[in-house]
């Protein structure tokens, strides 16, 4: 069998996520695998390097699989097979042979997700799938930036994770947050901030963006992260941003 590292991209608006569930055929694991198993004639599992939420974009999702293929294909011959079969918001951007060990999930070391808000009263009619359009126009930046430094480094960020019975460790290392100011002629278009980390938990950036927004808004101080982070505790971090802000941009190995 041949291990393949595949790149993915796609607009996950109206999928479930990216792990592949038994109540629906809309995910993308789901739709990599059908026509992989269909080609090999025996199922094939397709392995991401983490899950997406539903609704929750890629622009560099990296994935492998091992297939017994039925006739000899070239990689560029089976990576043009996949995307015929692909449907229109999936899209395969490159493919090629790994070797046996490589494992997309457990060899990444650092992934980086990018948010997207859209400061404006008004929502861009052709972006409005893949931001966040924030109608509190007046964000203290300065203080969101402040409040994502402490967010930073080696902790314990169960307070930032969704699943409550998470029996995992949730300690994860944040190796930088970046937020970047986009303005037009008539001031702060949009606010995009770069998540980059070893790993992540369920919800946790967009757990994280809600939380910083609280911040921006006045509604907590950005000390108050350090005190998120100690008490361990859900109900102490800001709300969960919506999934359409949310895009997987790459993962390093």
């Amino acid at each position: 069998m041949e291990n393949y590292k595949i790149v993915v991209q796609y607009d996950g608006s109206r999928y479930k996520g990216w792990q592949v569930q038994k109540s629906t055929g809309d995910t993308i694991q789901g739709k990599l695998q059908e026509i992989l198993s269909t080609l090999s004639g025996e199922d094939v599992e397709v392995i991401g390097s983490g899950r997406t939420d539903a609704g929750v974009h890629a622009k560099g999702q990296v994935a492998n699989f091992h297939i017994n293929l039925k006739k000899s294909m070239t990689e560029k011959e089976l990576l043009i097979y996949i995307n015929e079969k692909l449907p229109d918001d999936i899209a395969v951007i490159s493919l090629e042979k790994a070797e046996e060990r490589f494992h997309a999930r457990f060899n990444a070391v650092e992934k980086t997700y990018r948010y997207r808000l859209y400061v404006s009263p008004i929502a861009d009619v052709f972006e409005k799938k893949f931001v966040y359009t924030f109608l509190e126009a007046k964000l203290d930046v300065k203080a969101m930036k402040k409040a994502a430094e402490l967010m930073c480094g080696k902790q314990d960020f169960k307070a930032f994770c969704g699943n409550k019975h998470m029996k995992k460790s949730t300690v994860r290392e944040v190796k930088e947050i970046k937020l970047t100011e986009i303005k037009d002629e008539n001031g702060l278009k949009e606010i995009d901030i770069d998540y980059t980390g070893d790993g992540f938990l369920q919800n946790m950036i967009r757990i994280m963006t809600g939380t910083l927004l609280e911040v921006g808004m006045g509604k907590r101080k950005p000390e108050s992260v350090k005190e998120i982070i100690e008490s361990g505790n859900r109900e102490n971090a800001g709300y969960t941003a919506p999934p359409q802000g949310l895009c997987l941009m790459n993962v390093n190995y």
